[in-house]
């Protein structure tokens, strides 16, 4: 996507004091893409990978993000039977996705939260939003899902998402919003850091692993690094943020 257009944030997890200023970074990218601060109000897509349980988590997400100035919130779920099916109420659920000031992608597993948004037609629909300039925010395999493609979420062995669906590898392209990697949860032992190493010498694309409480924000081509944040590129590690 073209990089001015860039509004990002990739969050690896943990809702503890120290993403303050996370949340903080994604509500002022929404006032200062524009038409969230001419109205002094800020809308809020969540989109959970499933419907089944998400009631809980979408009000955890709204009690959250009213404290730090949000007004509006919606949930849309991927696998929502409205969206199979091309239609009046398909489109009603597509255009109040597109009127979001932010388009919140959540965590779970993210071979059926691929699955189920390409499928809805949301892959789509979220790619457009984000290249029209909208925030586009992502925790966990969220964020996964904002790289070119959601190969690492089955790596390493022993702290993988199952892919249940059986994507195949050209099915497990992305939104792509980003050129790098981006693994959360990430503990600093030597079994992460080998394996993590191990990925970005294979894949030769820059690797980015959060631990929880930590995150990425992207603005145009400024980076900005929240937290414990690890670089891998070609087997080498660097510590970034924190």
């Amino acid at each position: 996507m073209p990089p001015d257009r860039r509004r990002l944030v990739l969050y690896s997890g943990g809702q503890e004091r120290r993403n303050r200023l996370i949340h903080e970074s994604l509500l002022d990218l929404a006032l200062r893409r524009g038409r969230a601060s001419a109205r002094d109000r800020i809308r809020m897509t969540y989109v959970p990978f499933t419907a089944d349980g998400a009631r809980p988590f979408f009000r955890r997400f709204v009690q959250r993000y009213t404290r730090f100035g949000a007004t509006d919130f919606h949930c849309i779920a991927p696998d929502d039977p409205l969206l199979v099916a091309d239609g009046p109420d398909r489109r009603r659920v597509l255009a109040d996705l597109a009127a979001s000031d932010v388009v919140y992608l959540a965590g779970g597993n993210t071979f059926h939260f691929l699955h189920h948004l390409r499928r809805s037609g949301l892959l789509d629909a979220v790619d457009r939003f984000a290249r029209r300039g909208g925030v586009v925010a992502g925790l966990s395999a969220g964020g996964i899902l904002m790289t070119p493609d959601i190969g690492l979420a089955a790596y390493p062995e022993f702290d993988r998402d199952e892919d249940e669906i059986g994507l195949s590898k050209r099915a497990r392209r992305a939104l792509g919003l980003v050129d790098f990697e981006f693994f959360p949860h990430f503990r600093r032992s030597k079994r992460y850091r080998e394996a993590l190493a191990a990925y970005s010498r294979a894949s030769g694309r820059a690797l980015y692993a959060c631990r929880d409480g930590s995150g990425i924000v992207v603005e145009g081509d400024r980076f900005t690094a929240h937290g414990e944040v690890w670089l891998f590129d070609r087997g080498r590690e660097r510590r970034i943020g924190g």
